[in-house]
């Protein structure tokens, strides 16, 4: 048997990250994955909206600066439009910020995180491995993997996603509410340029988000019913490319085809409980949410951020994985998760709802905020912190 501090399944963005940020510690790592990140011939349709504050933690931990910025666009400009005349501007100038956020590849910084952990001296790296069987002794969590090496450590970290097979081994529930729609994904090359500025529209037919990458470049994220998502995915690249161009105005001007389109389905995910004797739960694994806020990959990072905050800072006699002391991750965790689960969650059904007389007044109110300038800005502000 192998013994460990700490074994995190799960090498992603969020279970990589936390590895990585206690490169420094006296904490003995294992980090088990099934498949290691690669990059894509051409641009990655996977991407994500990293908040200042992650920006920060990312620099930290020393991933930052070893990022290509030629592959990363930065936010300095939002519009979002509402389903009946609605609008509000966000503007990093005005909001006296450099930026709102920085757009990047994942498997941009999964492969550096990937290259950070091959290189960390407290950190076995076992990979391809999956998990095969888990036991929650008093005194450690026991998992065999499937080759059967069997691990032991203090504490266990589930960062294995929202179908995390630890969190299912470890008895803790997770209440799922499908929203019967369906991310859909690609990358376009852009006629007119976008000035770094990110455009979403709350639609009849759900909710569309233009995000800038460098050059004349954009990511889209239509999150749309099931039926309709299917059906955009099985057009062609250049039908696809005039649907979101036309969906969104031609505000950009006509679009080309860079990346083939993708699509996932969207659920709603919270789980009471994510810590146990001997076992936290990280990113994904924690909880889910709609992609409209783009702040997903935002609460795995500072999922990660905090419990190395709180691991790295444990006296040597601690023992890390007793549930009191985990119970601080939780509840230091637990306020942001279910701010970001309830807006966006509520978001969703108010441009979704049908009640007669909720469209003018939820348009009035996006038209109101946008008059408002210390609210507005106050809201940005709060979210380029807390995310």
């Amino acid at each position: 048997m192998q013994q460990f501090d700490l074994i995190i399944v799960g090498g992603g963005l969020a279970g990589a990250s936390l590895a990585v940020a206690l490169r420094d510690t006296r904490l003995r790592i294992a980090l088990v994955e099934h498949q290691a990140p690669r990059r894509p011939e051409g641009w990655d349709s996977r991407i994500y909206a990293v908040s200042p504050a992650n920006v920060a933690f990312l620099d930290a931990i020393g991933a930052w600066k070893h990022l290509d910025a030629a592959r990363m666009s930065p936010i300095r400009g939002m519009q979002v439009q509402g389903d009946a005349g609605g609008e509000i501007a966000f503007s990093a100038y005005e909001t006296g910020v450099p930026e709102l956020a920085w757009i990047i590849e994942s498997s941009l910084m999964a492969c550096e995180f990937w290259e950070s952990a091959k290189r960390q001296s407290n950190l076995t790296l076992l990979c391809p491995a999956r998990p095969q069987a888990l036991e929650m002794r008093d005194e450690a969590a026991v998992l065999t993997l499937a080759d059967g090496q069997v691990l032991s450590a203090q504490l266990l970290v589930a960062a294995d996603g929202r179908d995390s097979w630890v969190r299912e081994a470890a008895g803790l529930l997770a209440h799922n509410t499908p929203y019967g729609e369906k991310g859909l994904v690609a990358n376009f090359i852009t006629e007119r340029p976008h000035r770094s500025v990110a455009y979403q529209w709350f639609r009849d037919d759900g909710v569309l988000a233009y995000l800038p990458l460098p050059g004349d470049k954009i990511s889209v994220v239509w999150s749309a019913p099931d039926a309709l998502a299917d059906e955009m995915c099985g057009l062609s690249e250049q039908a696809l490319a005039d649907r979101v161009a036309d969906a969104g105005g031609h505000v950009l001007g006509g679009f080309s085809p860079l990346t083939p389109a993708a699509a996932f389905p969207l659920r709603l995910m919270r789980v009471p409980q994510t810590v146990a004797p001997r076992l936290a739960l990280l990113g994904d694994a924690a909880h889910g949410i709609h992609p409209l806020s783009g702040h997903g990959i935002n609460l795995g990072f500072q999922d990660a951020a905090e419990l190395a905050r709180l691991l790295s800072q444990a006296p040597p006699w601690q023992d890390i994985g007793y549930e009191r002391f985990l119970q601080r991750y939780q509840r230091a965790r637990r306020e942001e998760t279910q701010l970001m689960q309830t807006a966006t969650d509520g978001l969703r059904r108010l441009f979704r709802e049908s009640v007669p007389g909720l469209r003018p007044l939820r348009n009035v109110g996006m038209r109101l905020t946008n008059q408002l300038p210390y609210f507005k800005n106050t809201l940005v502000r709060y979210a380029l912190g807390a995310f």
